[in-house]
């Protein structure tokens, strides 16, 4: 497997992000080219990045602001294509997203997930990342699904 390439995402790389969001069932892939738009048209501090392989768009990470805050954001989406998971392009992409707000002087970084047996190695990935348990709510997405919140220092 050759480097995997991160870059700022483009118009052109929505047709296979929205491939990998289908089949990783993060979210609709349709709802994509609205919610990348504010970053495509540089409306917003949000960021998207897209993790390339062999020149084809194959993950992608999306990282916001809090709201309020000083330098704290906060990882909404990140996905890899099936196939390719396990292969070092997540932890690449994180990476890349944490460098991005070292160099901008922000401080903190928190993404959350569920708390349920079926994204078990979703947080054994933030741990294996740097990242630490931080909070639970429990019940929060449904009845017996908690949310877990990580949160990792940038300094």
């Amino acid at each position: 497997m050759t480097k995997p390439a991160i870059k700022p995402t483009t118009k052109d790389d929505i047709p296979a992000l929205r491939r990998v969001l289908d089949q990783t069932e993060l979210f609709p892939g349709d709802l994509l080219p609205e919610m990348l738009s504010p970053s495509l048209h540089g409306a917003t501090d949000a960021f998207w990045l897209t993790c390339h392989l062999d020149g084809t768009a194959a993950g992608l990470c999306y990282t916001v602001p809090e709201d309020l805050t000083d330098g704290t954001w906060n990882m909404r989406a990140l996905a890899v294509r099936p196939d390719l998971q396990g292969k070092g392009l997540g932890t690449a992409l994180v990476g890349a997203a944490e460098e991005y707000l070292r160099r901008t002087g922000q401080r903190i970084l928190v993404v959350d997930t569920s708390g349920t047996d079926d994204f078990a190695s979703t947080r054994k990935f933030y741990a294996r990342n740097g990242y630490a348990e931080e909070a639970r709510i429990r019940d929060f997405w449904s009845a017996g699904d908690d949310k877990v919140i990580f949160r990792k220092a940038l300094r």
